[in-house]
């Protein structure tokens, strides 16, 4: 580096250290990027690519940002998973000879964001960590570094259970070991769509031992170190507001794996991505941004402990119960911020005055929330009431200190309220004196020289002056003033008096800002002491929000208070799809009972396309998920089993990422329900089977049928367009035939959405083209064939079964050539035989199956 410049040398050292990020390096007011930084960042944020000398031989490419305007331009790059350094003078320049030193303060990588306009307000921004251990075993770590949220948990089932657990949170970056497999880092970059980094040191430091006080287990220790190491390094500051660790038992909450996640669309659509139309946008009543945040952690999982969904279900019905108080807390509501993000701008050092004013004003509410809480009868919002801590002693010190509304720097005054600080408030009194002086000069200098438009301004470079234009300079009798500068059309001159006037008004100013900065970082640090217990508070009203919400939804959509049994029997009356009824615009939803006692474990639906199989299918593992996360449901009355795990197939998309054709997804969904179903969960799927030729989908439709009924026992809803196989009503006894009533009118096919015992006695396929308008003469050649068939089939079923098998040999004796002679030269069928995947992970055994598939294509 000896050719380039000192201050290019300094610029390339601090780089070396952060290759993987995008060095913001402060020149002036202006943040500056160079070589591939600069060539990169001009295309991903659309600036002009300039050069400059570095001291070699070639001009350096060189691109730059305000620094006043930077976030903007960070947001846009951590936005598409970049990461961004920023480099800072670390000393005064005008103190320093040579080049002024710089460090890099801050990485902001996507799961570190603090800044409010990087986040939504309503979603966590999580950075998680992932360990693997020798026994098959990942750790799995969460931290919210805007709230301090960290949670742990550990995970038996590979990395695919390790995938869905991620799946569940609104994650933004995964921590790994250098060493973690690529394939699975692959995984996480191109499945998930993660920003994947690394960290190996996993010490935890003194200082934070006291955050996993309450963990006993090396393996979950170990995975928290490496997120805790990672977050230590990128922040490079205080980290007083991280949480205790809590430690997430899996088993005490529904699992829900990604492909079901997907296909109900919980908190997104399959088709659109974001809340509009999920299951999320029609629960969420809440009012303040952390209430809706906790609404989601309460959807991503659901509760198992029948006790604890009681609580979360009476406190409901306590909200319920109380129309005026519960308008009278949502109005309340709305003036409280999100306390959970400013503790952790407090803590952070981030926090400014205009945040100091919001907690403030947030504050001030929480005693009528109490008054309002305190009119509740229910003895569950009694116990609610009695949680929440006030705070009052900090909202004095806030009252006390922050002025009313201050800038939204801290720098430049402003902050403090009168009456706060003595010292204070004699530089403001002399300040504000001499700021009147001037003006009582002014009116006397007008009056003494007759010149109306004589004025008195000020400019940092000469200070106070008196300005007379060229034109009324006749009218100053001569030595009245001194002559300080010469413009084109006025002369400043200044006085022996208005100086020294000058100097104590600006020394009032000037350390009035320094003492008032010094005042707020005081109280900031004063704040800071609360930030545990302002965590508790934003807890205990997030809760109350969501409960209030869950109410108020359940009023406004008439929904039921659900029961859980110790049996098996599910029995819902007048069950609905929640999120199909609120967005049907012409037609009305028609609703259906759900029944399955001890003695009936699958309900096999058959029915015409859009007739409303899967909707019936989805609606009972919503009414189970809203049921065990809290919430009231969608019907007239339910009472039902608590399912430990829901899956479910349905819908078809193939998975273009690593290359899986519909069928194959669909058989790696299918797999994965049986492989971890017990008779405690439900299972949903959804004309399996398709993907391939009619025996072939029949005869694995049956097959996992027939191994759900046998093997599993779960409670299985499972539709199919194979008539056929509703004749396994009379061999299978826990199973038994429903269909969707459609009738014919007049030539067309009437769905009415209604759900009645026994089979289906038509598919209404044609019927069915002809709502999708397709030509009259297809449709007409489509009857007509149909007919023909039919009567074939009933003239001589024989003859139709031995046509189809001579056709099916004639093809085979005709490939068979052709087959054997592929079979000679390839070694296709030799890895297929060298393939256990019945003893791999699904992960693992899609993989192969997607090589093998590269491999027969090539």
């Amino acid at each position: 580096m000896a050719h380039y410049t000192p201050m290019m040398q300094q610029y390339l050292k601090i780089k070396a250290d952060h290759k993987d990020a995008f060095l913001f390096f402060r020149l002036g007011d202006f943040y500056e990027m160079f070589f591939e930084d600069a060539l990169a960042a001009s295309k991903e944020l659309e600036i002009t690519l300039t050069s400059r000398d570095g001291g070699g031989e070639d001009r350096i490419p060189m691109c730059g940002v305000p620094y006043h305007s930077a976030e903007n331009y960070i947001k846009q790059l951590v936005e598409k998973g970049y990461k961004v350094a920023i480099c800072e003078q670390v000393e005064d320049p005008k103190a320093t000879k040579g080049v002024v030193k710089r460090e890099v303060v801050q990485l902001i990588t996507p799961g570190t964001v603090m800044e409010g306009s990087m986040l939504d307000e309503k979603e966590n921004n999580f950075l998680a960590s992932l360990s693997e251990f020798s026994d098959g075993t990942f750790s799995v770590s969460y931290n919210d570094l805007t709230t301090g949220e960290t949670s742990v948990a550990l995970i038996t089932g590979g990395f695919d259970a390790a995938m869905s657990e991620l799946y569940s949170r609104p994650v933004k970056e995964v921590v790994v070991a250098s060493d973690f497999p690529e394939h699975y880092q692959s995984m996480l970059k191109d499945r998930l769509g993660y920003t994947v980094s690394h960290q190996d040191d996993v010490t935890i430091q003194e200082s934070f031992q006291p955050l996993i006080k309450d963990m006993n287990q090396d393996k979950l220790i170990h995975g928290f170190g490496r997120l805790l190491q990672y977050i230590q390094h990128t922040q490079k500051r205080s980290l007083d507001h991280l949480q205790p660790v809590k430690v997430v038992e899996l088993k005490e909450y529904m699992t829900l794996d990604m492909y079901s996640k997907r296909n109900l669309e919980l908190v997104e659509t399959l088709r659109k991505k974001g809340k509009s139309g999920s299951l999320l946008s029609i629960v969420d009543a809440t009012i303040t941004a952390m209430g809706a945040r906790l609404l989601k952690q309460w959807m991503e999982r659901p509760l198992l402990m029948p006790s604890a969904i009681e609580t979360r279900h009476n406190q409901v019905e306590g909200f319920l119960e109380q129309f005026f108080e519960r308008e009278s807390l949502r109005e309340q509501l709305t003036s409280v911020y999100d306390l959970e993000r400013l503790a952790g701008r407090v803590a952070y050092g981030n926090v400014n005055g205009r945040d100091l004013i919001q907690l403030r004003n947030s504050l001030r509410k929480i005693p009528e929330i109490l008054e309002t809480l305190e009119q509740f009868n229910h003895p569950s919002i009694k116990e609610l009431y009695r949680s929440i801590n006030p705070l009052e002693s900090l909202k004095e010190l806030l009252e006390e200190s922050i002025a009313e509304d201050p800038p939204s720097t801290i720098k430049d005054g402003g902050l403090i309220c009168d009456g706060f600080n003595e010292q204070l408030d004699e530089y403001r009194f002399a300040s504000k004196n001499g700021k009147q002086w001037i003006a009582e000069l002014e009116k006397k200098e007008r009056e003494n020289t007759g010149i109306k438009t004589l004025k008195i301004g000020y400019n940092r470079v000469f200070g106070y002056y008196i300005e007379v234009t060229k034109a009324n300079l006749r009218h100053l009798p001569e030595g009245m003033y001194e002559r300080k500068q010469t413009l084109t059309n006025a002369e400043r001159f200044i006085t022996p008096e208005l100086k020294e006037k000058e100097t104590l008004i600006l020394e009032a100013q000037e350390k009035s800002v320094e003492l008032e900065y010094d005042l707020f970082l005081q109280v900031r640090e004063q704040v800071k002491a609360y930030v545990n217990q302002l965590q508790q508070l934003a807890e205990e009203i997030s809760r109350i929000d969501v409960l209030q919400g869950f109410a108020q939804v359940a009023e406004t959509n008439d929904y039921a208070r659900p029961t859980y049994i110790e049996g098996r029997t599910v029995d819902i009356k007048e069950g609905r799809h929640p999120v199909v009824e609120k967005v049907l615009t012409q037609d009305t939803f028609v609703p259906n009972d759900i029944f399955m006692d001890d003695k009936t474990d699958v309900l096999l639906i058959t029915g015409p396309n859009m007739s409303g199989k899967s909707t019936y299918m989805r609606q009972l593992a919503l009414t189970a998920i809203l049921g065990q996360m809290g919430s009231f449901v969608p019907a007239t009355s339910a009472s039902m089993p608590v399912f430990d795990q829901i899956f479910t197939r349905i819908g078809a998309a193939d998975d273009l990422v690593s290359g899986q054709s519909t069928f194959m997804v669909e058989m790696l969904e299918a797999n994965h329900a049986l492989s971890h179903a017990t008779e405690n969960s439900m299972i949903l799927l959804d004309e399996i089977g398709r993907g391939t030729s009619t025996y072939d989908g029949m005869a694995l439709a049956q097959a996992i049928v027939e191994h759900i009924h046998e093997q599993i026992g779960a409670k299985t809803l499972f539709s199919t367009h194979y008539h056929e196989l509703t004749a396994l009503e009379e061999q299978l006894e826990r199973l038994q035939n429903v269909h969707v009533r459609a009738e014919e009118y007049e030539g067309n096919v009437v769905f009415l959405h209604q759900i009645k015992e026994g089979p289906a006695d038509e598919s209404y396929g044609i019927h069915v083209a002809k709502l999708a308008d397709l030509p009259t003469e297809l449709i007409d050649r489509a009857t007509e064939l149909l007919a023909q068939l039919e009567n074939s089939t009933q003239e001589n079923p024989e003859k139709v079964e031995d046509d189809h098998d001579q056709q099916l040999s004639l093809f085979v004796e005709e490939s068979k050539p052709k087959v054997e002679k592929k079979r000679e030269a390839s070694t296709i069928e030799k890895h297929v035989e060298n393939l256990n995947l019945l003893e791999m992970t699904p992960m693992d055994a899609m993989n192969e199956l997607y090589q093998l598939q590269k491999r027969i294509k090539s």
